[in-house]
């Protein structure tokens, strides 16, 4: 009898710390979940990069991204790493340095929800080269196919591989250069890929994923 008696004790202490224990990571995960952007908020930061990259991230200067449409994880992280000094560029590094981690997503979510404008190819003679090397890579020099990271459509994946699709040729172009360069470090599968590159193949990537839609 004083068996049961103790089991039944053990049992009603044991249960409520069990259950509370099951509890507890879900609580924890539900507290460490950051905030939904608040694109209002997204749009005010915005404004301060409107000089470079017009009110809402469309086509403004050619020699800067467009980011209306831009995976909204793969901003973050390119801010992210242009305040941590990752990725150098002297004017995004100090935008970038004033920025919360709040700031960046929600001015990410903001550029994101906008609908992505086409764009155009421009230089005919590299159409069918820029496309060759997009869809199919140069297999003599091991140069994977663009598409298998960007899409067919060149619409991306988010985090690490940006929306390529009616980007700007002079932004891509000056982009692999760097890459090839290596005053980007930011990717080392764009570092690897870019330094097989010649400049007129890199011209020809970038002028054909201007008119991808």
């Amino acid at each position: 009898m004083k068996s049961i008696f103790a089991r039944t004790i053990k049992t009603a202490l044991v249960a409520p710390a069990l259950a509370f224990a099951l509890a507890t990571p879900v609580l924890a995960a539900e507290a460490a979940a950051p905030a939904k952007p608040d694109l209002a908020k997204g749009q005010a930061t915005a404004m301060v990069c409107a000089a470079c990259h017009a009110a809402d991230g469309t086509r403004g200067i050619p020699t800067n991204p467009i980011l209306q449409g831009q995976h909204a994880e793969y901003l973050v992280k390119q801010l992210t790493e242009f305040k941590a000094g990752k990725r150098q560029n002297p004017i995004m590094q100090g935008m970038a340095a004033s920025l919360s981690e709040e700031d960046m997503r929600n001015v990410a979510a903001f550029y994101a929800s906008k609908q992505a404008e086409a764009g155009a190819a421009a230089d005919k003679d590299l159409v069918l080269l820029g496309e060759k090397i997009y869809r199919g890579g140069l297999a003599d020099r091991n140069i994977p196919a663009c598409a298998g990271c960007h899409s067919p459509s060149g619409v991306g994946i988010p985090a690490q591989y940006p929306r390529l699709a009616g980007q700007h040729t002079d932004y891509t172009m000056s982009q692999l250069n760097a890459f090839r360069a290596g005053t980007r470090g930011n990717s080392v599968q764009m570092t690897g890929v870019a330094a097989k590159m010649s400049d007129r193949e890199i011209k020809a990537v970038a002028d054909y994923v201007a008119g991808l839609h």
